[in-house]
């Protein structure tokens, strides 16, 4: 059974979803199996997915792990999680799943014995209170779950010469400091992941490091811009089309030049209570 998401957007992505499931980077496959492999031991895994957007994560594992029996997606933004439920329906194949429409750590489970094996975040932990998530994942998950915080920046923060012209252009139009959404700018996280996980229940911590090159065309990564908190359309008003403009040319300018090439690093830190398996 599938509980649909309900009609009320957020602020900090509003109206980029449609950009973000076509215009973000995919999970890289090594990830999907490392992944997998967390869930090995559990017979009917449960996955509870903090900071969905658009669901990239149960797509990429539904397929590798067949016996995934339960997924609950959480995302505050409502639009993100419709994107989400179109794109998982062929996917789950009538198993459970629901969609909350809530900030992380407000998850609740839908019902009385629901324990997740694996929890999931992906390009989300820093948005949310990390230590009162990791509080939530120990009331919700069973003894040996694994907690899997994950991502690999962003072009924001990707260092290239073309990168750094597209920030420039950026910062032209809307100041120097990082945007986040109209909520104001961005503050990185002031603690290490690894330190939140250390404070927490789940402080059996392992890295996992996996290289991908991406290369981007110019309207890529335009309709990517359109899908992040600090260049979505409605922060640029009435100068957004030019901004565009302006950006395809020194967009196609540097990619004259080789190609928009970004060489990420997706991180991964799993995390267990003291004792579970590696």
């Amino acid at each position: 059974m599938t509980t649909p998401p309900p009609n009320e957007p957020s602020d900090l992505f509003t109206s980029a979803a449609a950009d973000y499931a076509r215009h973000r980077p995919g999970i890289p496959p090594e990830v999907v199996s490392l992944l997998a492999d967390t869930m090995r031991d559990a017979d009917r895994p449960a996955l509870l997915d903090l900071g969905s957007g658009t669901g990239q994560v149960p797509a990429a594992l539904l397929p590798a792990v067949p016996r995934i029996d339960r997924v609950d997606l959480v995302d505050p933004d409502q639009d993100m999680l419709r994107q989400a439920a179109a794109a998982l329906e062929p996917l789950l194949g009538g198993r459970p799943s629901r969609f909350h429409p809530v900030a992380a750590e407000a998850f609740t489970p839908p019902f009385d014995g629901n324990r997740a094996d694996l929890v999931t975040c992906a390009r989300s932990f820093h948005w949310m209170d990390r230590s009162a998530v990791l509080k939530m994942a120990d009331r919700v998950t069973a003894p040996a779950a694994t907690v899997a915080i994950m991502g690999d920046g962003s072009l924001w923060t990707y260092r290239a010469d073309w990168t750094a012209a597209l920030k420039q252009l950026i910062q032209s139009y809307l100041g120097e400091e990082r945007r986040a959404g109209t909520a104001g700018v961005y503050a990185g996280p002031g603690r290490r992941y690894e330190d939140n996980l250390a404070a927490s229940p789940f402080s059996q911590v392992t890295e996992r490091r996996f290289p991908v090159r991406r290369v981007w065309t110019p309207a890529q990564v335009l309709g990517y811009l359109r899908s992040t908190s600090f260049a979505r359309p409605d922060l640029f008003g009435d100068r957004h089309a030019l901004f565009e403009d302006e950006a395809l040319e020194l967009l196609e300018r540097h990619s004259e030049r080789g190609g928009l090439v970004e060489d990420a690093v997706f991180t991964v830190l799993l995390a267990r209570r003291p004792g579970g398996k590696a």
